[in-house]
């Protein structure tokens, strides 16, 4: 990627932050210029201090950024066209970057040239010598398609310069950036297509086994996400080099990183690849012990959060613990009427990361609305909802917990419906699109939540 910014730290003190992807931002331009400044100018003026996004690779026509074509690459969509450099007179910064990311960027490149080139095909369906990556064929596939290759560098160099000038802008104004990591990799990715010795897949390169999670309360089939799962044994033998080069690029980008189901370090859930739901799999166990401590001898500091929502075990909880690492908290999760519900504002301790709610969630008013005549009575009576309005009443409850981080989803501030949902999981359609309008980050918002960051002490931006 781009000149890496040192990271700033995240939780030496409390703190207040926005989660807003940047494909919500108003405006035709990409969100890595003008208007991802303008975006985080805001954000200090309100008092926050750290902006979190949802992963950032290139999506596919489900618009779901944890279903990208690259772990490491950048979605061009970011890009501000009208401020890129040119790379014929930058060609020192050009080639420093090609070689910076070569490990990458050149998989990344060919596997889009030849996904167009075969139509569109899942890579499993390329022509075998493709398919297996023989090198006779990636080089001639490298002459052929040299042009498109080049314009596919190039974009991703652009996106990377952009990406850094922002977060230097973020730093500069003591905002720290808050990114995602998927916990798996799509199947028909440049990641899958590039490591397909990190994957159980078949001898045709599909899944041989599919991820996700068995049924529950909330979901009587479980969940099948799709994703073919690790060979967890290869990534031992091979002291986990996958990871530690997928953690380090990530955190090339990021004050602070969140590792998406993080129960799978533990143990995952492995489906059979013709099953219709996720029902008849089983548990198999992870060497996360392990891997955490590798990542750990790489970095130090291992500034990670690890989501720990829904059925979470004993040992989940232990191995976070273990390694210091935030996990994460979800009022709109805690009112259930269990007096023991961890995610309830008393029970939340400093280590977490607490939210209203996720970008999985409704909004919080949406939430509200939705609720039974019961669940909102003990909203009401432990909030005192009946005299603060929702959304109101959650956000100050977030921000007076204990935690070190409150985060808060932009379209709670801004205190909208269900139509601002940003998604539905176990839906496809209409998710991911919902997007800021111009001017509804105004001075008057900016104000209220200052005062509500200075009332909570979590305003970091006030002078000593």
């Amino acid at each position: 990627m781009g000149a890496a910014s040192r990271r700033l730290p995240v939780f030496d003190r409390r703190r207040a932050g926005v989660l807003l992807h940047p494909t919500a931002l108003a405006g035709e331009r990409g969100a890595f210029g003008a208007a991802g400044r303008a975006f985080i100018d805001w954000l200090s003026s309100a008092g926050f201090s750290v902006w979190q996004v949802l992963p950032l690779g290139p999506v596919t026509e489900s618009r779901s950024p944890y279903w990208t074509r690259s772990d490491f690459a950048l979605d061009a969509q970011f890009i501000d066209r009208t401020e890129t450099a040119d790379p014929q007179q930058q060609r020192g910064a050009f080639n420093a970057f090609r070689e910076g990311n070569e490990h990458w960027l050149e998989d990344y490149a060919l596997f889009v040239a030849l996904s167009e080139d075969c139509g569109g095909a899942a890579w499993w369906d390329w022509p075998a010598p493709l398919r297996h990556r023989e090198r006779a064929a990636l080089e001639s596939a490298c002459q052929r398609l040299a042009p498109r290759l080049e314009q596919l560098r190039t974009e991703q160099w652009h996106a990377a310069r952009q990406l850094a000038a922002l977060r230097e802008y973020a730093q500069q104004r003591a905002v720290r950036l808050f990114g995602d990591l998927p916990f798996y990799v799509a199947p028909d990715s440049a990641t899958a297509w590039a490591h397909q010795e990190q994957l159980q897949l078949t001898a045709t390169g599909k899944p041989a086994l599919l991820a996700g999670v068995p049924p529950d309360y909330f979901s009587p089939d479980g969940q099948l996400w799709g994703y073919p799962l690790y060979d967890w044994k290869q990534a031992q033998r091979d002291h986990f080099a996958f990871w530690r080069v997928r953690l380090r690029v990530q955190l090339e980008l990021f004050d602070v990183l969140r590792i998406d189901h993080f129960r799978g370090l533990v143990d995952y859930w492995a489906v059979p690849p013709d099953a219709a739901n996720a029902r008849n799999g089983a548990w198999h166990a992870a060497p996360g012990r392990a891997l955490l401590e590798t990542l750990r001898r790489d970095c130090p500091d291992l500034p990670l959060v690890a989501e720990d929502l829904g059925d979470i075990t004993a040992a989940v909880e232990t191995l976070r613990r273990e390694f210091a690492l935030p996990g994460m908290r979800v009022l709109q999760f805690a009112f259930d009427g269990s007096p023991g519900n961890p995610h309830l504002p008393h029970h939340i301790g400093r280590d977490a990361v607490v939210y209203t709610g996720t970008h999985d969630n409704d909004t919080t008013l949406g939430w509200y609305r939705g609720l039974d005549d019961a669940a909102r009575q003990r909203v009401d009576f432990l909030l005192r909802s009946d005299l603060v309005p929702m959304p109101e009443a959650l956000l100050r409850a977030v921000l007076a917990s204990s935690a070190s981080l409150a985060v808060i989803p932009i379209q709670d501030l801004l205190g909208l419906g269900s139509e601002a949902r940003f998604n539905r999981p176990g839906t496809t359609a209409d998710n991911w699109r919902w997007k800021l309008w111009h001017g509804a980050l105004d001075d008057g918002l900016a104000s209220w939540c200052r005062k509500l960051n200075q009332a909570y002490g979590r305003d970091t931006h006030i002078s000593s």
